[in-house]
């Protein structure tokens, strides 16, 4: 671009969750197999959709020689799923911009902000004993029992009262424990319980008082407990420790998004926040960008077996709408009418 005007940053994470039991997926986890109507693997909703479609807009740009008011700028980064290393690493080299689109799977909705999420640890003691005199011992596993119970009541409390661009969403606060281990053989009693998860963080929130909401339940239940009150399971963090982020619903990236997906697209746009982290609050809360999330794909795919991603009948397509000079000087039409244009904030990207 010729920094005249405003710049855009397209960011996408490369990183993949694991796919879990290969079993259930009928095919290569990391095939990448096409059908007609579909792409199949790990992570082809999460996110690569989005990353091809933030390449063809800067494809696109550099084909038709569009004369960019501003900077476009492209960035693919590494361990969005687990804290966002790579976009801290983006924004520790200098990476800026005027506004910043993450095209995450939004079926090409706007979210303008995330939930925080943050890994947690439960650790609950219990004291071995020679199966076969089970009674001489203290399950840990018997006694997590109690501390998942009271677990699913905060969660309960924690989404009782839901933040409007979170109404969408069921439970836009869940708090999940996602492993449980305990034991070393089969014929102890376990004298320790480990069990980890993810607690949902509400826009606006403090962690940290999210993370005391945590350590009081457990605490609490621990308290109604002959053995807990005297040998309490303890609470650790760790992992990914996503803040929830919130771009200003009034924001001029809003608005323009807005205005393009209605001059190309007849898809309804909603607009809300994701109950999940990204990297949305790295950009807005350090890197001050204003973020959305703006992309292809149902989120209702990611992180499950067996992951398709739905290909378009018409082929992807990075559109941009001329909407005013101060933002879009300039523009070209391809042999099929399709409109590119300079404004680097009025991408979209039609999948």
């Amino acid at each position: 671009g010729r920094d005249t005007g405003p710049s855009l940053l397209l960011t996408a994470h490369v990183d993949v969750v694991p796919t879990g039991d290969p079993a259930v997926w009928g095919e290569r986890p990391f095939g990448g197999r096409v059908s007609a109507s579909a792409v199949y693997g790990r992570g082809a909703c999460d996110m690569k959709a989005g990353l091809v479609a933030a390449l063809w807009v800067a494809r696109a740009c550099a084909a038709l020689r569009v004369p960019l008011a501003g900077a476009l700028l492209l960035g693919t980064v590494i361990g969005e799923e687990d804290g966002g290393l790579g976009t801290y690493a983006l924004l520790r080299r200098g990476w800026r911009a005027d506004a910043c689109i993450i095209p995450e799977p939004t079926s090409l909705d706007i979210a303008p902000g995330n939930c925080g999420a943050l890994s947690f640890r439960i650790l609950v003691p219990g004291r071995a004993a020679h199966a076969s005199r089970r009674l001489a011992g203290v399950s840990a596993i018997e006694k997590f029992f109690p501390l998942f119970a009271a677990v699913r009541r905060l969660e309960a409390e924690r989404n009782a009262v839901k933040h409007p661009l979170t109404a969408r969403w069921e439970l836009p606060l869940s708090i999940e424990i996602g492993t449980v281990s305990a034991g070393e053989w089969a014929s102890s009693v376990p004298d320790l319980l480990t069990a980890e998860g993810r607690m949902g963080v509400a826009l606006g929130e403090d962690p940290d008082a999210a993370r005391r909401a945590l350590e009081e339940t457990v605490a609490a239940a621990c308290a109604d407990d002959p053995w807990l009150r005297e040998h309490p399971a303890r609470v650790q963090w760790w992992g990914g420790q996503f803040a929830p982020g919130l771009t200003d619903v009034d924001a001029e990236i809003l608005q323009v998004v807005r205005r393009a997906h209605a001059a190309v697209s007849s898809h309804p746009q909603a607009t809300w926040a994701t109950p999940y982290g990204s990297d949305l609050r790295l950009m807005h809360n350090i890197g001050g960008v204003p973020t959305v999330h703006y992309g292809p794909g149902d989120v209702a795919l990611a992180h499950g077996p067996p992951g398709p991603r739905r290909v378009s009948n018409a082929p992807m397509r990075a559109i941009a709408r001329r909407q005013s000079p101060k933002w879009l000087p300039h523009s070209t039409s391809t042999p099929d009418g399709t409109v590119w244009c300079s404004g680097t904030r009025d991408v979209l990207v039609d999948g």
